[in-house]
């Protein structure tokens, strides 16, 4: 799902809001999520999952179309791990309608 299929489907959802304002909530959203993690904290959302930030330390790789070495540097990667309620809303089995 794109920000802006999310953004309209809570417009939608909510009629009394406009578009633009919440598309401005959705932002401040996943701006204060990124800030978090900027300063090395976990972003938890209960019953979806939880965000945080590993390591990764400089390497040495290899330009996969010369086969040069090149020097990568170090970087913080982002890393998200689903929450039990939302492996087990996905791993639901659909009942059959009658």
């Amino acid at each position: 799902m794109l920000k802006s299929k999310l953004v309209k489907r809570i417009a939608s959802q909510n009629p009394h809001l406009f578009e633009r304002d919440v598309e401005k909530v959705v932002n401040a959203i996943f701006d204060e999520m990124v800030e978090a993690l900027r300063r090395g904290d976990r972003v938890e959302l209960r019953g979806f999952g939880a965000f945080s930030v590993k390591l990764r330390e400089a390497r040495q790789g290899r330009n996969p179309k010369t086969g040069a070495v090149v020097s990568v540097g170090k970087k913080a990667m982002p890393y998200f791990k689903t929450g039990k309620e939302m492996r087990a809303r996905l791993n639901r089995e659909t009942q059959p309608s009658a």
